[in-house]
């Protein structure tokens, strides 16, 4: 099987760090923030002149968590129940033969770190922390917006499921920029969608907290966000 090698330019600094709870698709929670630190062989400035002109960017990006030896031409997209099979290749599953990611992101300011170099501050991100990005193009609304294009069984984006509660003080241990984040996140749902069990208590990090909830009907209840032991 012919093999071709690919260059980690960069990786992604962001809030999500366990493959639990991340949206399932791009710009679904743009209230979140994260940096995109280079590569040292990639910190040059040059690199990004007038990168600064567009919104929005492309990611190309490895599922580093989901890499196989083995690949399946069917898997079960999350949209149709978790237990609907389509082709690999009809899906954005992270189960592929080449285990990589594309995403849209919005570019909300480039950087400079004094031990980075230049880092992108970009929203709606949908990587796991520390992700390996392999390429980064600009985002052309002429080329890259279909207003006639058809979604298939992912015709519309999901939207807020759940409404979220939480009571006084749960949420103060978070720092307050990231619990409007958390609060977006929670409320797209991060369950499997097989899973409804109004007794269980679901755990996921995210920002370097543990945070703790529990789903009963259309309601998710934060119990409990606090650091790690």
């Amino acid at each position: 099987m012919e093999t071709v090698e690919m260059k980690i330019i960069a990786r992604i600094e962001s809030a999500y760090q366990e493959k639990f709870g991340i949206p399932r698709q791009s710009g679904l929670v743009p209230s979140l923030t994260a940096r995109i630190v280079f590569e040292p062989a990639f910190r040059n400035p040059d690199a990004l002149r007038g990168i600064d002109g567009f919104s929005h960017l492309w990611l190309v990006w490895q599922f580093s968590k989901a890499v196989r030896s083995d690949w399946s031409p069917t898997v079960r997209p999350p949209r149709l129940g978790g237990n609907a099979r389509v082709g690999v290749f009809a899906s954005r599953s992270p189960f592929r033969p080449n285990a990589i990611g594309l995403s849209c992101v919005k570019l909300e300011a480039v950087a400079q770190d004094p031990a980075c170099g230049p880092v992108l501050i970009v929203s709606g991100a949908d990587l796991l922390d520390g992700t390996p990005i392999f390429d980064i193009k600009p985002y052309l609304p002429y080329a890259d917006s279909i207003p006639e294009a058809v979604g298939g069984f992912a015709s519309s984006a999901p939207v807020p499921r759940l409404a979220v509660e939480a009571e006084d003080g749960v949420l103060s241990p978070l720092p307050v920029q990231t619990r409007t984040a958390l609060l977006d996140v929670l409320a797209l749902d991060p369950r499997p969608s097989y899973q409804d069990d109004p007794e269980r208590v679901y755990g996921m990090r995210f920002a370097g907290f543990e945070v703790k909830f529990r789903v009963v009907g259309q309601t998710l209840r934060l119990i409990s966000v606090s650091k790690p032991d």
